[in-house]
Order: C-alpha cells, then sequence, then structure tokens
C-alpha cells in the first residue's frame, strides 16, 4: 500500500482510466462490502460524502441512526489488476462514520484501531503473519460450487498430483502486482487444500491484506474454473482449513518478546504475552473460530488445537513458540484461528489480551509439552489439569458471554450484537437435518 494525498489518488485515476471505484469495508462477520461509484464521483467520496444504508450492515445499524458515511483511507487506494485496462476498477478500503462526524464504534476496523492506539500509548507495535489456508474445488454447469476435486496431492506435492498449480502461481503473481510480498505458497495436507503466506506487517495493514488477499484468491481461481474457499472444514476426513497468525511486539526497535538465554527463547515479556493469550483463549474462541463449522475442524487427529496448551514444536500446540525463529525474529504463533475469523476482530482480541499478560506480569500456567497431543495419556491430561477449548459453537458462545474482558474489548454495543447474531446462527442449525442423521437413522429406527 501506498501513501497518496488526496491529488496523487485523483490524479492516479485519471492518468490509468479508472472508471469505477469500490468503496469497501467489512461487516461484523468479516465479510467484505462495497459500493461502487464512477471516476466523476470520486470527489465526493475522497470528501468522505458517500452514504450507506446502515441498517442492513451486520454490526453497524444500531437501529437509531440509518446512515452511515464511508471515509476512504487513502493509503488502501489499489487499481484491480484483474480487471480491464480501459475503463480499470480501483478500490479503497474506507472507515465508517456516523453523520455527527464520530466513529461507529462497533466497526470492526475501528475496534483494532482502538486496540493498535491502546498498544502504540504504552509503546509497543504488535506485528502479524497469517499463513492462509483455502480449498479449490471444482464448479458445477451453472458455475455453482461444489467440493468435488480431482486431484490427490498431499503436502508439498508438485505437479502431476497437485493439479491447482497453476491456479495458486496465477495468485501469487497477482497477489504481487498488488503489493504483496509474498513469502511461500505450496499444496497442504489435504487433497485440494492450499498455503499462501505473506510478510509480516502491523496489524492494520495485515488485516486489511488479508480482506484483499481473499478477494484476489477467490476472483483467480474463478478465471481457472475453480471456487475457493475459507470454509473451515468443508470436507470430513481430512484436515480443515486455519489461518494460523505468528505474532511478534517491537518497542523502541527492540523484540521484546526474545531473550536467546533463555531456553524457550522467550523474555519475560514473551511469557507474560504468552500467559495473555493463554488465560484469555476460552473467551476469545467465537472470535478466533466463529462459525458452526469452525468446530468440525477443532477436533482431534486433524492437527488442530483443542486443548488449550503450548510448546515449542507440537504440531497440535494452542500456542507455539517455534524453535527455528529466535532473537529478532521470536514469534508467538496462535493456531486455533481459521479463515472465517474477522481478522479485525482476531487481532484486537490477541493484542488485549498479550497486552494485560504483560501488565499484570502473568505467568503461563497452562501445560507446556513437546508431545503431541495424541501422545498424552488421560491421565496425564487429568493429572495436568489441562482445560480444553470449547466444543462447539454454543459452548464458545455462553463463555464469551460471561467475559468482562471481551466486551471490554468489543464494546458493549458490538459485544451483545455479536452474541446475538451467533446464538441465532446455532438456533438455526440446530433445526437441521442432516443427510448424516437421515442415512444413520431414517430406515433403522
Amino acid at each position: 500500500m501506498g501513501k497518496y494525498t488526496r491529488e496523487e489518488i485523483l490524479r492516479m485515476a485519471e492518468d490509468e482510466d479508472v472508471e469505477f471505484i469500490r468503496l469497501q469495508f467489512t461487516d461484523m462477520f468479516g465479510i467484505l462490502k462495497n459500493i461502487a461509484i464512477t471516476f466523476r464521483e470520486l470527489p465526493r467520496a475522497l470528501n468522505n460524502r458517500c452514504v450507506v444504508d446502515g441498517a442492513y450492515i451486520a454490526g453497524v445499524g444500531n437501529g437509531v441512526e440509518a446512515e452511515v458515511y464511508l471515509y476512504p483511507d487513502l493509503d488502501t487506494f489499489e487499481i484491480l489488476p484483474w480487471r480491464p485496462q480501459q475503463g480499470k476498477v480501483a478500490r479503497m478500503l474506507c472507515d465508517i462514520y456516523h453523520s455527527d462526524g464520530t466513529p461507529c464504534e462497533s466497526s470492526p476496523r475501528y475496534i483494532l484501531k482502538r486496540m493498535v492506539k491502546k498498544a502504540r500509548e504504552q509503546g509497543y507495535t504488535f506485528y502479524f503473519k497469517p499463513e492462509c489456508e483455502f480449498f479449490l474445488f471444482h464448479t458445477d454447469d451453472n458455475g455453482l460450487p461444489t467440493t468435488v476435486t480431482h486431484e490427490q496431492a498431499g503436502y508439498l506435492d508438485t505437479s502431476p498430483l497437485d493439479l491447482g498449480e497453476n491456479a495458486r502461481r496465477d495468485m501469487v503473481l497477482t497477489l504481487e502486482d498488488m503489493g504483496f510480498e509474498i513469502v511461500s505458497s505450496h499444496h497442504e495436507t489435504a487433497p485440494a487444500q492450499h498455503e499462501i503466506d505473506f510478510c509480516q506487517g502491523e496489524a492494520q495493514e495485515i488485516a486489511d491484506g488479508i480482506m484483499t488477499f481473499k478477494v484476489a484468491v477467490r476472483t483467480v481461481a474463478k478465471r481457472h474454473g475453480l471456487h475457493a474457499t475459507f470454509m473451515p472444514k468443508p470436507k470430513p476426513d481430512v484436515n480443515g482449513s486455519g489461518m494460523h497468525i505468528k505474532m511478534s511486539i517491537f518497542k523502541n526497535g527492540k523484540n521484546i518478546l526474545a531473550d536467546q538465554k533463555d531456553s524457550m527463547g522467550l523474555s519475560e515479556e514473551g511469557y507474560s504475552f504468552v500467559a495473555g493469550l493463554l488465560s484469555h483463549s476460552r473467551e476469545m474462541t467465537a472470535i478466533t473460530n466463529p462459525l458452526v463449522n469452525s468446530y468440525k475442524r477443532l477436533v482431534p487427529g486433524y492437527e488442530a488445537p483443542t486443548e488449550i496448551i503450548w510448546s515449542r514444536n507440537a504440531p497440535d500446540a494452542l500456542l507455539r513458540v517455534p524453535s527455528y525463529k529466535s532473537g529478532e525474529h521470536t514469534q508467538v504463533e496462535l493456531r486455533s484461528p481459521d479463515g472465517a475469523a474477522n481478522p479485525y476482530l482476531l487481532f484486537a482480541c490477541c493484542i488485549a489480551a498479550g497486552l494485560e499478560g504483560i501488565e499484570k506480569k502473568l505467568t503461563p500456567s497452562q501445560y507446556c509439552s513437546e508431545k503431541a497431543l495424541s501422545q498424552i495419556t488421560e491421565e496425564e491430561r487429568k493429572e495436568m489439569k489441562i482445560d480444553s477449548l470449547p466444543c462447539d459453537l454454543k459452548d464458545a458462545i455462553a463463555v464469551m458471554e460471561q467475559s468482562a474482558f471481551m466486551e471490554e474489548v468489543l464494546g458493549t454495543e458490538f459485544f451483545h450484537q455479536y452474541i446475538a447474531a451467533r446464538k441465532k446462527e446455532w438456533e438455526e442449525y440446530s433445526k437441521q437435518v442432516t443427510q448424516w442423521e437421515l442415512d444413520k437413522y431414517l430406515l433403522g429406527v
């Protein structure tokens, strides 16, 4: 992303023959919304005069004020590389404001900005590096997505096993055209599952980047006749898709998590950061794993965390301090989030939990193991008093609803709206009769 002035954006749009501009923002659930304007209307948009009906935007409408204003973030101006060369399309990400000029405090982007500001006031800058997994499936004759794939590739396989290799390469090239610094891309463990990783950055930059990343990946996939989905668990009996988050904290130009003399490579602040994340991990689960489907991924046997343990290298630990990262590169990795998580809310919760751990000088009481969870016996678990993550969305919402910490992070209005929305989803799910139930019970009961 560049650093642009209003005049530079107007000049670039004219010089590059930009005909449409998409003003984009994210709702409560991490779904990207937008309104498209023509070049003629761009000056009005840059004067923060574009209005949308907040009553139809999850987490924004409050039942009192219908109209809200979009304030474009000038630094997010980007010409979309997959659109025509004549009459190009650009986009800007926007903040949401009320008519009186005050920010909408229940906007996810504002919630993250508020937490980033709190960290900066204490001298901290948080850096995030996501690892984004997704599936590429075929579409049917009507162009609708299926869960069908003809490939049987596994971890790090190449063509001819990896039938998505060409699409993934085009995704990387498209993302680089948009300013992303791609670290690597590869086929993941399950057939048709892929991962693309990009460089770390500050919280808001990376949250914005995740939203843009999803659009680019889906767009390129469609051009290849495929559907890209970030659904946590689209197929049974294979690994689901996560969005592991690596984090580091800098103060006065130094990574404060690191201490190379320590056996874990962590400083006192590093241990406290880990402790803060562990202590609030159950309360955060409705944010890190927001869907009914998210909990189909969080089951034993598929390298997704189910228990609140931390480790250097155990593959199914909730938190890891990777042994190959040390010194200024020391990171803490949170492995529970999935691709359905709203990145603004996810990062806000991680910052808040980490700050609390550092402020209170907490020490991690949860078990630290180099064993995989599957190697820990039931007796050992009881003896170590290992806590579990919520087992489904209903459980996660119940834990979150009792959390003063989460209400403070999200703001009271958003907190209650989010809980109500997720309760509604659970209620809708509970009324469904699935194919599994029909296969299991229809003939024999």
